[in-house]
């Protein structure tokens, strides 16, 4: 199978859907003339012309509510975030107007919007464009949200996200557009809402999503020259969450780590260690830990930024906690 860049993959989801469908159309800042700011649009402008593939001002709040009032109107509108920190001037439009939308007006109408751009930590970006805002999505009636790790399910996930009739974030990492992995060349669609059983295991549940899932995972090859077998479990959808993939895992290994790089508090991490107390509390022989980031704004100095987020390292610590400290 061919092996294709992640940034390959999306702008291959959105060009067969949009190809397929003359309803769907981009719009964002740069995603036209300059390629994408990380070049996930690259083509597509020659490819669709102007009145299919917009550049915007730098007026979040104003486009994302364009791309509502479209998605109302029958269109189906790919809305890109340079970064998903820049969603915040848009929020009222994503939370009070397209998520709402379809109970408030009775099922009269649907919303049928795909909101994407990269999320959390990027490098030396500074505080204000590296938080994780997953969870807060995640909260939302009306929204679902979606954080791929490997191109692979980016762009089987990006295809049923445009074809969904309710609104979707559709969040991604700019350190990973580059990634390489293997993509079939066929069309294939992946269902929203169903977690994916990235590694074997039997000892002990890691679970996490986007690009904290290669920590996930090395950190589960490092236990292993240890004795240590871990199943990882790759989300991939954060609302919905496949509670019952997550729960089947650990009524078998018994112990969970949950990987997140959002801070600790009401984070997805936070929900999962919930439902497993609530649901399968007596299958638990240890208690479940979390990694997140710690409680503070991401550092610009690269040393911080290492100690900040969830590493290989401190992820280690937290399985070797709930295998031998129980």
């Amino acid at each position: 199978m061919r092996e294709i860049q992640f940034r390959e993959a999306l702008r291959e989801a959105m060009s067969e859907e949009m190809r397929r469908d003359k309803n769907v159309f981009l719009m964002g800042e740069e995603v036209a003339e300059y390629n994408g700011a990380y070049k996930v649009s690259q083509g597509m402008l020659d490819e669709f012309g102007p009145e299919r593939v917009y550049d915007t001002p730098i007026a979040e709040l104003g486009f994302a509510g364009l791309g509502v009032g479209a998605a109302m109107n029958g269109l189906k509108p790919i809305i890109e975030f340079m970064t998903f920190n820049f969603s915040l001037v848009a929020i009222d439009q994503i939370i009070n107007s397209a998520a709402k939308m379809y109970a408030m007006s009775g099922g009269a109408y649907s919303v049928p919007i795909v909101f994407r751009g990269p999320t959390g930590n990027a490098g030396q970006l500074g505080a204000t464009h590296s938080s994780n805002f997953e969870n807060w999505f995640a909260n939302t009636p009306g929204l679902k949200v979606i954080v791929p790790s490997n191109p692979y399910d980016a762009k089987g996930l990006l295809k049923s996200a445009i074809r969904d009739p309710d609104p979707v974030i559709f969040m991604e990492s700019e350190l990973m557009y580059s990634d390489k992995g293997p993509v079939p060349e066929g069309e294939y669609l992946l269902p929203i809402g169903v977690a994916d059983i990235k590694r074997k295991g039997t000892d002990v549940t890691v679970i996490s999503f986007g690009k904290m899932m290669k920590v996930a995972l090395e950190a589960a090859e490092e236990m292993a020259k240890q004795g240590v077998s871990c199943e990882v479990i790759d989300l991939r959808t954060v609302r919905p969450i496949d509670y019952a993939t997550c729960v089947e895992s650990l009524k078998k290994t018994n112990r969970v780590v949950v990987v997140e790089e959002a801070n600790p508090i009401a984070g997805i991490s936070s929900e999962l260690a919930y439902h497993f107390q609530r649901h399968a509390f007596d299958y638990l022989d240890a208690p479940v830990i979390r990694v997140n980031s710690m409680d503070i704004p991401l550092s610009y100095a690269p040393s911080y930024i290492d100690v900040t987020i969830p590493n290989v390292s401190r992820t280690v610590d937290a399985i070797k906690k709930v295998m031998y400290k129980s």
